[in-house]
């Protein structure tokens, strides 16, 4: 193999991969260390191998074959990225997300198609919020049928699925919903990820909901289901799931650490508060949907918490709009992940929706992480890499990404109870960090939990 692998043939490598059978997911084995059960390699995520070249001045580097069949194989147990995944270049990190969301849509046995720009979409469905009985009436007489009118009470929306004439593309049903009922805000039911990286964890049990506490902060979060975990054996913590029955995962179980964790060194950044959590997949990647995401957003609004987080990324909704607007008219605060896809790949929703606290990364060194992604607008900052969060069922490992920060500002966005307030205590860093850094003394190294 040639030691400087130059750029297009480096990315026809990735799609190789992409397209190639999928590796096992790697088992994650523990032993105590203080307590603390580890994975025996240490630090999850290996360095890739280094090409020596540059763009641009920005390294580039070549990932192991391992890493990019982790970072494109569908998972909501991905919890960390390799290094070489962070290293990469912003035209590396684009095209990784492309073939990241075809590779979901492929293994959702025909439950995704595409939109117009490629990005996954729940198949032979297209959602409208708050519809006008006339133009709903017009769509049926074109050939559309109600699957779905349902109401999210707690944010005043009426949600109305139409299902797609058979034989008709997605992109095609919706220009002729749109020409055959003008008046009605029509959409695809777009799928959104979570904004992590590429651990797959061991498997665990969901944790049981506890009774939350009469009084004290709210804090609810829209993710994956929440496992058990000794850091969360104490914790306030209600669960619903809105795909099926919460089913445990990596990802939901790393954000509910961080916010109300607490197992010796380990400490969440907002312990003691009522946590409720949303779990929008119920185990399975292809049904984080719009419409279900805003089922999940009414139901945390009747809890009135203080903020939601969300850690999910995706495309612009009509639908999914209409929701955040309702929440913040009614002051309930919404804080969000700007994703792992770098500078190069689109804004991502719903942290670039208006008024909502979109967030980005540092390292331990107050670095701007390198692969973070960008929104319409950027707020703070917080530690998104160097740390460590729960793993399903025991131990903690180390993580990196957006999806790790967001969790820390939503802490001290509802220990401060303002943007203002919260924009005081942050501290400058190194990079695009918004407003600054919030909760930097947050972070748990891993050196902390007796990992590498």
């Amino acid at each position: 193999m040639d030691s400087i692998m130059s750029k297009p043939r480096m990315l026809v490598a990735l799609l190789l991969i992409a397209v190639a059978p999928s590796a096992a997911p790697g088992q994650l084995l523990g032993g105590p260390i203080g307590g603390l059960a580890q994975p025996i390699t240490g630090t999850v995520g290996q360095v890739g191998t280094s090409v020596g070249q540059t763009v641009d001045g920005v390294a580039n580097t070549l990932l192991t074959p391992q890493d990019q069949a982790q970072i494109v194989a569908p998972s909501l147990d991905r919890i960390t990225t390799s290094l070489a995944f962070a290293q990469s270049t912003a035209d590396q990190l684009v095209q990784l997300r492309k073939l990241r969301l075809d590779a979901l849509i492929r293994a959702s046995r025909g439950a995704l198609d595409r939109d117009d720009e490629g990005r996954p979409v729940r198949k032979g469905e297209l959602i409208v919020a708050n519809p006008d009985p006339v133009a709903l009436s017009a769509a049926v007489r074109a050939g559309f049928r109600i699957l779905v009118d349902e109401a999210a009470s707690d944010l005043g929306l009426r949600m109305v699925t139409i299902s797609v004439p058979q034989g008709v593309r997605m992109r095609q049903a919706l220009k002729a919903l749109r020409k055959a009922a003008p008046g009605l805000e029509a959409d695809y039911n777009h799928v959104y990820e979570p904004a992590g990286g590429s651990l797959v964890s061991a498997p665990a049990a969901t944790l049981a909901s506890a009774p939350p506490a009469r009084s004290g902060t709210r804090i609810a979060m829209i993710d994956g289901g929440v496992a058990s975990h000794a850091s969360l054996a104490r914790a306030s913590i209600e669960q619903r799931g809105f795909a099926g029955a919460p089913q445990p995962t990596g990802h939901g179980t790393a954000i509910a650490s961080l916010l109300v964790g607490e197992q010796g060194s380990f400490r969440g950044a907002a312990r003691g508060a009522q946590l409720f959590v949303g779990d929008v997949y119920g185990g399975n990647p292809a049904s984080g949907s719009a419409t279900t995401i805003v089922k999940a957003l009414a139901w945390a609004a009747s809890k009135n918490p203080a903020v939601i987080n969300i850690s999910l990324v995706g495309p612009s909704n009509r639908m999914m709009a209409r929701a955040v607007s309702a929440l913040r008219a009614r002051g309930v605060a919404i804080v969000a992940a700007v994703g792992n896809d770098g500078p190069a790949a689109p804004a991502q929703y719903p942290a670039s929706y208006p008024g909502v606290i979109a967030v980005t990364g540092v390292d331990a060194g107050d670095r701007a992480l390198r692969e973070a992604g960008r929104a319409a607008h950027l707020d703070f900052a917080a530690p998104g890499a160097d740390l460590v969060a729960a793993l399903p069922g025991n131990g903690f490992a180390s993580v990196r990404g957006t999806s790790f920060a967001a969790p820390f500002v939503a802490a001290r966005l509802a220990a401060t109870e303002s943007p203002a307030a919260l924009e005081m205590e942050a501290v400058p860093g190194k990079g695009k960090v918004g407003r600054g850094i919030v909760c930097r003394s947050c972070r748990v190294a891993p050196k902390m939990v007796g990992l590498r």
